[in-house]
Parts: structure tokens; C-alpha cells; sequence
């Protein structure tokens, strides 16, 4: 049975607050390494966007189009040389086949570095030449399959609606009553391997469903309607999401990402589809993975609330972001895109090579707000794809539970019986 407690604590940082003991759920799910700090804090807790502003020095807000192109031409030397040398020295064989694994997983991540590039255009923060900037965002993101004006529209939805729990977009979580969250109840409990099963499935999911997403809408927010398509927004699948001129930006999206495949197309009649999909299709599926799991991290965990009404404010909603450990030579590679992500989402505008001063500033600032979990990312993941199986509304929050509630499995038992 799930049950909710609740306990009184004193957080070392309370003076920050009010001084006063602050009432804590014990979630369902129990706690990350944040110790159930996010579910301490109260809407009045939070600044205003613009005393947010105050603290991040102003030249952290200021774009190096050379700079930004530096970066753009490391992350790509890195990507093709890695596939340069794969193609031309790895054989092709099933003897082979532990090293193009490695080189899927090496090249995979250097090519979400690439794709954040892309991700940095969108946000205009990579220059002030708007042109410039959207090209190499367009380039970046068809080149990784990725469309890249509904990718900017629908990012910018979800960085206005973070950790909302009905118009928020991309990683909205399952009501436990929900049909999928129902599935995946259903998996865990069953006897002896469905624990591990259900782990198992939602690691996939995570890891391969940012194709889902830009197909289907999946985990997009209930407001924007189902489905989302992000290469086609007309006839049956117009979508709220693309509204006005953004659905002939969708096409113009889908007109790149189709160039792409057609490249693809014309190297697998040059040479091969095995070889193809050894030095492009291993790192497309090692980028994809990455994809999934970083956007996971920043904004789910087991004591980490999702929020409605008038609980929810954009800044309280990016504060709710999480940064996390990641290992050193993956943070270089992806550009600390999973290290700063508060700070990103507290101003998007600020290029990379910035957001490491801006997240100390925003740290020193609002040490009671900031969200960082010091748990090594591979347990964080673990821990979230185990025990994040859907939410519940408790105290004016919606929170993880892994298990569901005594009424609901009664409740489907007596489904069972009448059937």
C-alpha cells in the first residue's frame, strides 16, 4: 500500500528561508540525494525572474559568434574523425562487432555535444547573427536527424512550462490512473521478474524515445493534444504545439532531416547499409540515448515535484531543474549542458561557455533553491526508471510513487472478477 508520510526538519540552509522548520513529504518513492529538498519549499520561497537576472553577471549573457564557432568546430573535428578512423581501420566483421559497440558509445557522445550546438542555435544563444546562427542550428540538427524549427518551437514550450504538470512539454509524467502508468504498475508488480522487467523497459524507453517524441509526442503535455508530429502540422495532424506560421516552419524542419536520409541513402548504394549503420547508425542511436537519459535527469527524480496551477511560476518551475555529476570528460564533450541545466533554464540565453560561472552566481545566491544531486548519474538513472513509475497529488504536488495505492489495485481486481 502507498502511503504518505510526513516529517518535520530542520534544513541546514532554513536561515535562507525563514528560519522556521519546514514540513516534508515522505514520498512514495522515497528520496535522491537531495534529501527531499524541493518538497521543503514553498511558491513564496522563490525570486522574481528579474532578481534571478541580478545576481548572473551581465557578460555571461554575451555571444562569441567565434567562440561559439570554435566549439562547433571541436565537437565536429571529433565527431567525423572518430568516424573516419572507425571506417577506415575497424573491419566490418561479427569479430568486430565489441569495438564498433565502443565506437557507437565514444562517438555517441561526442555527437550529442554536436547536436547541443545545435540545441544552443536554437535558443539563440550561439550568436547575434540570426542568419548565421540558424543555419548551423539547421545544418547541426539535420545532420543528427533531428527537425530543427519544431525542435526550437517545441523546446521553447517546455522551457516556458518546466516541471508544469499539465502544459508543461517533453518528460511530463503519468497520473497513476493513466493507462500507460497503469501498464507499467501492472509489469512491476509482477511476481519474481517483473521489477526488474519493468526497470529494464523503462531504461529503454528513456533511451530511444526521443524518436517516439518527435513522431508521436510522447511524454508531451496533455494541453498540446495528442499526437504531435514534428515534420508534418497540417490536415489531421495539426497540433496546438505549431501554431500559425510554425507549421510551414515543421515543413521546411522535415524538408532537412529528408535531405539528410537521402545522403544516408546514396552512402548505403556507394558502399554499404551495414556499413552505414556501423559508423553512422551506432552513434545516431548512442546520441539518441543520451538524448533521453540527460532530459530525464534535469527533470525527474523521486522527490523532485511537478506543479499546477497556481503552485507553478516559471521560475519556481526552473529551479525545479536538477544538475547532476556528470563525469568529467562527458561534461567537456557535451558542452556541461548536464551540469548547468538551472541556470540554462533560468536564462536560455546564456551560451555555454558561460552557464558554469552563471550556475555558481545563481548557487551563492539561492543555496536553498538550487538543486544539485551529488549521486553518481548511472545509480540516478537507475533509481528513477525504478522507482518514477507515475505521480500522485499529495499537498498540492505531484510527486513519484513506484507503487499504487491499496484502492487502485482493489479497484482493478474487482475489474478483473466482473470480466
Amino acid at each position: 500500500m502507498c502511503q504518505t508520510r510526513v516529517r518535520t526538519v530542520t534544513r541546514p540552509d532554513a536561515q535562507a528561508l525563514d528560519g522556521k522548520e519546514r514540513t516534508i513529504l515522505a514520498t512514495p518513492a522515497g528520496f535522491s540525494g537531495l534529501q527531499g529538498k524541493a518538497l521543503g519549499l514553498r511558491k513564496e520561497d522563490y525570486p522574481t525572474k528579474g532578481e534571478v537576472m541580478a545576481v548572473i553577471p551581465k557578460h555571461c549573457l554575451e555571444r562569441s559568434t567565434p567562440r561559439s564557432l570554435l566549439y562547433l568546430v571541436f565537437s565536429t573535428c571529433i565527431l567525423f574523425g572518430l568516424g573516419f578512423l572507425a571506417n577506415q581501420f575497424v573491419p566490418l566483421t561479427l569479430a568486430y562487432a565489441p569495438v564498433w559497440l565502443a565506437y557507437a558509445a565514444a562517438n555517441g557522445t561526442v555527437a550529442f555535444g554536436f547536436w547541443v550546438v545545435g540545441h544552443e542555435c536554437g535558443h539563440g544563444a550561439f550568436s547575434d547573427n540570426k542568419v548565421l546562427q540558424d543555419a548551423v542550428g539547421f545544418a547541426v540538427h539535420s545532420f543528427c536527424l533531428t527537425p530543427y524549427f519544431s525542435w526550437q518551437r517545441s523546446h521553447a514550450v517546455h522551457h516556458s512550462r518546466v516541471n508544469h504538470m499539465h502544459e508543461g512539454e517533453t518528460h511530463v509524467p503519468n497520473p497513476t490512473e493513466d493507462g500507460f502508468a497503469k501498464a507499467m504498475h501492472f509489469i512491476k508488480e509482477l511476481p519474481v521478474v517483473g521489477d526488474l522487467f519493468h526497470d529494464l523497459l523503462a531504461l529503454a524507453l528513456v533511451s530511444g524515445g526521443f524518436v517516439f517524441y518527435l513522431t508521436f509526442g510522447a511524454s508531451g503535455g496533455p494541453a498540446w493534444g495528442k499526437p504531435t508530429n514534428h515534420f508534418f502540422a497540417h490536415g489531421p495532424l495539426k497540433s496546438k504545439l505549431f501554431p500559425g506560421k510554425w507549421k510551414n516552419k515543421v515543413l521546411v524542419s522535415a524538408l532537412g532531416v529528408l535531405a539528410m536520409l537521402a545522403l544516408l541513402a546514396y552512402c548505403c548504394n556507394a558502399t554499404s547499409f551495414w556499413r552505414v549503420a556501423a559508423v553512422y547508425g551506432g552513434p545516431y542511436l548512442g546520441l539518441n540515448a543520451w538524448l533521453g537519459i540527460v532530459t530525464k535527469l534535469h527533470h525527474t527524480d523521486v522527490d523532485v515535484p511537478h506543479l499546477e496551477g497556481e503552485e507553478w511560476n516559471c521560475v519556481r518551475g526552473a529551479f525545479l531543474t536538477i544538475d547532476r555529476p556528470y563525469y568529467k570528460i562527458v561534461d567537456v564533450l557535451q558542452h556541461h549542458i548536464g551540469s548547468t541545466h538551472v541556470a540554462h533554464h533560468l536564462c536560455p540565453q546564456i551560451p555555454h561557455y558561460h552557464a558554469q560561472e552563471a550556475t555558481e552566481s545563481i548557487k551563492r545566491a539561492f543555496p536553498h533553491l538550487y538543486l544539485f544531486d551529488p549521486t553518481p548519474v548511472h545509480w540516478a538513472l537507475w533509481r528513477i526508471c525504478s522507482n518514477c513509475v507515475s505521480v500522485q497529488k499529495l499537498n498540492n504536488m505531484w510527486v513519484y510513487t513506484n507503487t499504487r495505492t491499496k484502492h487502485q489495485q482493489q479497484q482493478q481486481g474487482s475489474t478483473k472478477k466482473a470480466n
